[in-house]
């Protein structure tokens, strides 16, 4: 039987442990910050808010290029030789990432390419369900697992606070003059995947925590999101005081696993440091 390996981008923000325990493969996104290109996961993530400290300048960022998934799922086969590759990709809508996996796999054969239509948090949690889905089902057909992982695509879901206003002003989510008026009156926006767009929906008032927290309940009033696993997703700067308090309130709403996943450069570089987010998947 051949073996199946699951890819992603690094914008899923796998965790390192999980990536190693399901062989999952990341394959780099870029960011570009003083005219460098930095591979995401190469660069440390506080290193970009320095850099924003430093200069008030907003590193920007860039997809895979079709050339390096070529080497990429060459690489893969090396490793791996006579596999079946199956790559849960970073939202089309956001992103040219994905449209250049296409390009690539026109080389290759026995390449399944599923568009996840979502980014960080949401993304790991679909990436994630195949491996587990993998681990129980070894032997299962390519066919038929990429049948159920594009069953749940739409079943994963996603909002997120993003920490600086000023982050999303220059990722072009907010303009000049709504930024300057959010930042006076301390809003926070929510931030969700809408048909695979990012789009900002709710708005909160006041501190991070306490923002976090109508977040949460506002997320799973409106979603039923199943209690096996819940996924917290932050950016570097998240007071902890924050975590433990939404672990608590997971923990009150019947949820048997949570895991924290820190937004790496990509994700961090539109949201800014102390940033919170929640994603699981509907039952």
């Amino acid at each position: 039987m051949r073996k199946i390996i699951l890819s992603t981008e690094s914008g899923a923000d796998i965790p390192g442990d999980l990536a190693e325990k399901y062989d999952i493969q990341v394959v780099p996104m870029h960011i570009i910050m003083d005219g460098k290109d930095y591979l995401d996961g190469d660069l440390p993530v506080q290193e970009i808010y320095e850099y924003y400290g430093r200069t008030k300048k907003i590193p920007s960022t860039t997809s895979t290029n079709a050339h390096e998934y070529q080497e990429f799922f060459t690489k893969i086969r090396e490793n791996f030789p006579d596999c079946i590759i199956v790559h849960i990709g970073y939202t089309s809508k956001a992103s040219s990432s994905f449209q250049n996996a296409v390009i690539a796999v026109e080389e290759f054969e026995d390449i399944f390419l599923i568009d996840a239509l979502n980014v960080t948090g949401g993304l790991a949690a679909i990436v994630l369900y195949a491996a587990e889905l993998l681990e129980k089902e070894p032997h299962i057909d390519p066919e038929h697992l990429v049948e159920k992982i594009e069953s749940i695509v739409p079943k994963s879901r996603l909002a997120f606070i993003p920490g600086s206003l000023e982050f999303l002003k220059a990722g072009g989510r907010v303009s000049n003059m709504a930024s300057l008026i959010g930042t006076l009156l301390k809003i926070k926006p929510c931030i969700e995947l809408k048909d695979g767009k990012l789009m900002s929906t709710k708005k909160y008032r006041g501190k991070m925590g306490g923002a976090a927290e109508k977040l949460l309940s506002d997320y799973l009033t409106h979603f039923n999101i199943d209690r096996k696993q819940l996924y917290f997703i932050y950016s570097v700067g998240l007071e902890d005081s924050i975590k433990q308090r939404m672990d608590e309130l997971a923990k009150e709403n019947g949820f048997h696993n949570i895991r924290w996943i820190q937004a790496g450069g990509m994700i961090s570089t539109h949201s800014g440091a102390g940033g919170f987010g929640v994603a699981g998947l509907e039952q």
